[in-house]
């Protein structure tokens, strides 16, 4: 006979994300706890809460299905994708390097470059789907981490997160992997030697666009505890309404991407070979660079695909004539969206560093949801 596992399979541990944690009502849902501070029993005593910054019923729920998701020792949601990465920055120190994903969200590179290069925190940009490239920049003596965008925003690329990871622990710096695109459902980035994991959960974790929201998965104690303190220190934290719906949205996290990995890689190969689409980016096409680090993982490639048409001109012609896919900014809810990532998300970047990365004028950038494929592509065909 096989021996049965006591570990739930995802689907399992997220469908039953909050059930049966208020004992005294029997609530199937998690309750919102809708309060800011909570009774002492008595001086010196506690009920495990003091005051919601510091930890929440609800938030608490959240945080601990989203460590046993990733398979972290702790969780910690924010109220915002940049709010989480902004306390992962706070854990260097004036003089300390980074190195990052060249071609990654604007408002990563806007923290970066804005914000803490100021403080006296230097980033690299290298293109981390060249190994060569994360090696010779990890050799610099400054460096104390790496943060991969893995596929990257909005090329789409791929790095090999063991290979990375394992050079870094060697050099005694840290691997966060921004993991929003593909998230748990597909990588675990912790188990693959990364120390964080770091999302954007208004993204696919919450998947309806209806809340924002970060997340920070800490792969030790160590690192884990000094979250804690800055989270607390510095009081980001998501509300209890916010980490109700994000908990909602989990439930159907796998179900969700499962079929907008299939509807993305039917529209990927379609556009391939459509006669006015001049390059499709996706990591399952096949001679995608990346396409077998993924295999190899047993990983999906996720529901985000660029494309570049053939003139400027044209790019604003399938932004005004797309009804099906919605012209708007985000990702990874069930609806389709289309962007123009020049002039939206990553219009903070230097229009040369654009130019020199092909985020060109003629790119554009698909989050594609769960609506009937046939009705995607006959958009898209009408569109083009």
């Amino acid at each position: 006979m096989c021996a049965k596992s006591t570990t739930p399979h995802l689907e399992t541990l997220l469908a039953q994300a909050g059930c049966g944690r208020d004992a005294s009502t029997g609530a199937l849902a998690m309750p919102i706890y809708q309060v800011a501070t909570f009774q002492h029993p008595a001086l010196g005593q506690s009920t495990g809460f003091d005051y919601s910054r510091t930890s929440n019923p609800t938030r608490l729920a959240l945080e601990q299905t989203l460590a046993a998701a990733e398979g972290g020792v702790r969780s910690f949601a924010f109220a915002s994708g940049m709010a989480a990465l902004d306390c992962v920055v706070r854990l260097f120190r004036p003089g300390d390097e980074l190195v990052l994903t060249e071609d990654l969200y604007g408002g990563t590179y806007r923290l970066l470059e804005q914000i803490v290069r100021p403080l006296g925190i230097t980033a690299h940009y290298v293109d981390t789907s060249q190994p060569a490239q994360v090696a010779e920049a990890l050799a610099r003596p400054g460096v104390r981490a790496v943060l991969l965008e893995t596929p990257s925003n909005p090329l789409l690329k791929i790095a090999d997160i063991r290979a990375i990871a394992a050079q870094a622990r060697a050099r005694g710096q840290l691997t966060i992997v921004d993991n929003t695109f593909l998230t748990f459902a597909n990588l675990r980035p912790l188990a693959m030697g990364a120390d964080l994991a770091v999302y954007s959960a208004s993204k696919y974790l919450g998947g309806h666009n209806d809340v924002i929201a970060g997340v920070v998965v800490a792969g030790s104690p160590e690192l884990a505890d000094r979250l804690a303190f800055l989270q607390n220190a510095t009081g980001a934290i998501l509300g209890p309404q916010d980490s109700w719906l994000l908990l909602r949205g989990l439930k159907t996290l796998p179900l969700r991407l499962e079929r907008q990995q299939r509807n993305a890689q039917l529209l990927a190969e379609w556009l391939a070979r459509h006669p006015r689409v001049t390059a499709v980016h996706y990591p399952g096409l096949p001679g995608h660079p990346g396409g077998a680090l993924l295999a190899a993982e047993k990983s999906g490639c996720g529901a985000m695909i660029s494309f570049a048409v053939a003139s400027a001109a044209q790019a604003p012609e399938v932004l005004r004539r797309v009804r099906v896919f919605r012209f708007a900014e985000s990702l990874g809810g069930v609806e389709s969206l289309i962007t123009y990532p020049c002039q939206q998300t990553h219009a903070d970047i230097p229009a040369a560093l654009r130019a020199r990365l092909g985020i060109h004028d003629r790119l554009l950038r698909l989050s594609v949801g769960i609506e009937h494929i046939d009705d995607l592509r006959a958009d898209l065909e009408n569109a083009l």
